[in-house]
């Protein structure tokens, strides 16, 4: 052996031999598979309970289902696309809970038999020889009564009968007798019922807290809410959790909800929370828990939405949660509310934000595209500055004419004062062209602020430093404050909790979850008379929902933020 190699050998073994034992066993460990922690959150798939597992670093297939107790072959049929791309970190897999927690209760079930008095069971061996034991169940908490139904072959009503419930919810590790198919006969029991009253219709009686509110529109009359602290919410989105590709955007909104509901727990506000996947269209396994929650998140397109409504029970109030065109139906669904602003109330927004700032000698102009059909966006824009009786003037132009126009724009302004532009585009090419046109009069000595709606800042081809420099002024339904301290503690429990950066869907599920859970637990089953009252600024989102004649709500929240010179982007509003 080579002198060197010997010498360089003997020193390694040395070092080691006086390394101390606890960074060897850190050096060694560096390699070793990530430990797999059962998940503490499920979700019903299909009917099916399953984990819902984040994937950690050096995690293996072999590991996780070994850790759940299922096959491989198993995680492939709820995740297929595993097979191609393999385990990836931070990604959320679906786990189905293993026969083994039916395998437990059915032990348990035996050890509450086998406590029983031996002579009381004698004496029954002897009274009924050919008697069949009654079936018991346990529930659990992701269960519910037709859950239990379906199981063991028999109807609902029966169980409800069998048991003196008179509602459907039912308690986390309560105590069901199960009946034999037909062992009860329905019939007999709805003849003795008292006319018009349907047991499945009676609440279970949940602590309240009676907070007494005057209505400020008349001081003679006053309205009585009463607190719950327990509200029962659905959430309805497309996750496709059984698909070649699950919707990462619906996953990010559920994990924000679950956040959302943990921290409501701290408060006091415990939550009921049942969780589907619709990415089928198939909304039967969802109607029982739907007829009877106090109020539903998603589903999220207008067809979704159209399709779900006549499964919401009579006192629940369907929340649209993601997309604006859903404002279309509000006014014919008085239990509807609209959680995403409308594009066209941005443009209100603008226009009344620029008659606010407006001095006597301003300028106002509205910058069109000649030529160009105007699209809806375009008209509903001049239709704001018009309703909020803006007197401006019009100025349009082609980009082939983009480098002729300063001579004509600069017969509009002013020199003395300022000049309130806005662009009554939504073609990025022309909104670009006008950008550097103003900034060429700013160059000029021309004091030009530009008013926009949120589109203007997901244009790619216009640089961020010409915002600044005209002095941007933006409405918009979403803007996150990362300096608002709400905003740091979110991102600190997010990436405990998931390992992964927050998306917008993930503020998104967070806000919508904890304003109107809290609404409904403050103010009880007459929430809503409360919404146009109860304004609150959220992590991304602000809301102010507004009744729509007889119809639903509206969200009517708007943001505002300005870009300033000094390179800074300040909240306004």
């Amino acid at each position: 052996m080579d002198i060197k190699i010997f010498r360089t050998f003997i020193i390694l073994m040395l070092v080691m031999a006086l390394m101390p034992a606890g960074v060897s066993r850190s050096y060694a460990q560096e390699y070793a598979n990530t430990p797999v922690s059962i998940s503490k959150e499920k979700v019903r798939i299909n009917g099916q309970v399953c984990y819902s597992h984040v994937v950690l670093e050096r995690q293996t297939l072999f590991s996780i289902s070994k850790a759940y107790n299922v096959s491989i072959d198993e995680i492939y049929r709820f995740n297929p696309t595993i097979k191609e791309t393999g385990l990836v970190k931070n990604s959320i897999i679906i786990i189905p809970v293993a026969e083994e927690e039916t395998v437990v209760k059915a032990a348990e079930e035996v050890k509450e038999a086998a406590a029983a008095p031996k002579e009381q069971a004698k004496e029954q061996s002897k009274e009924e020889p050919k008697k069949k034991k009654k079936k018991t169940h346990t529930v659990k908490w992701y269960e519910n009564i037709d859950d239990i139904a379906q199981k063991y072959g028999v109807s609902a009503e029966e169980i409800m009968a069998a048991n003196n419930l008179e509602g459907r919810k039912l308690k986390s590790r309560m105590k069901l007798t199960i009946p034999e198919p037909g062992e009860i006969d329905l019939s007999a029991i709805a003849a003795t019922e008292t006319p018009g009253v349907q047991a499945d219709t009676v609440a279970t009686a949940i602590p309240e807290r009676e907070e007494t509110v005057s209505q400020p529109s008349d001081e003679s009359s006053w309205w009585q809410f009463k607190r719950n602290d327990k509200v029962t919410a659905s959430l309805l989105l497309p996750f496709k959790a059984t698909g070649s590709s699950g919707s990462r955007s619906n996953m990010d909104f559920y994990s924000g909800v679950l956040l959302a509901v943990n921290d409501l727990a701290s408060t006091g506000i415990s939550t009921d929370l049942n969780v589907y996947d619709i990415a089928d269209g198939n909304y039967s396994a969802a109607h029982n828990a739907m007829a009877s929650s106090d109020l539903i998140i998603g589903p999220v397109s207008v067809r979704d939405i159209t399709a779900a409504l006549p499964a919401a029970g009579a006192s629940s109030m369907l929340i649209s949660p993601l997309d604006p065109k859903a404002e279309s139906l509000v006014a014919g669904c008085p239990d509807m509310i609209q959680a995403p602003t409308p594009h066209k109330l941005q443009y209100d927004d603008l226009a009344a934000w620029i008659k606010e700032d407006c001095r006597p000698e301003d300028k106002v102009i509205l910058i069109t595209e000649k030529g160009a059909r105007l699209t809806e966006a375009a008209f509903e824009m001049k239709q704001s500055a018009d309703s909020a009786g803006l007197a401006y003037e019009t100025f349009s132009y082609s980009i082939l004419e983009g480098r002729d126009v300063m001579k004509p724009l600069s017969g509009l302004m002013t020199q003395t004062a300022s000049n309130r532009v806005m662009i009554v585009s939504e073609s990025e090419a022309f909104v670009n062209d006008v950008v550097r046109n103003l900034n060429l009069m700013i160059h000029q000595k021309y004091d030009v602020i530009l008013y926009g709606a949120s589109k203007i800042r997901s244009f790619e081809t216009i640089e961020v430093e010409n915002f600044h420099k005209t002095n941007l002024h933006v409405s918009l339904t979403y803007y996150i404050d990362y300096e608002d301290q709400r905003v740091k503690n979110f991102l600190l429990k997010y990436r405990a909790l998931f390992n992964a950066e927050p998306t917008q869907f993930a503020f998104q599920g967070y806000d919508i979850a904890s304003y109107f859970i809290e609404m409904r637990s403050k103010y009880g089953k007459n929430w809503t008379d409360r919404l146009s009252t109860e304004e609150k600024s959220m992590l991304q989102s602000t809301f102010r929902c507004l009744k729509v004649g007889d119809g639903g709500y509206v969200n009517n929240g708007i943001r505002r933020i300005v870009y300033e010179k000094d390179w800074t982007i300040s909240k306004v509003r």
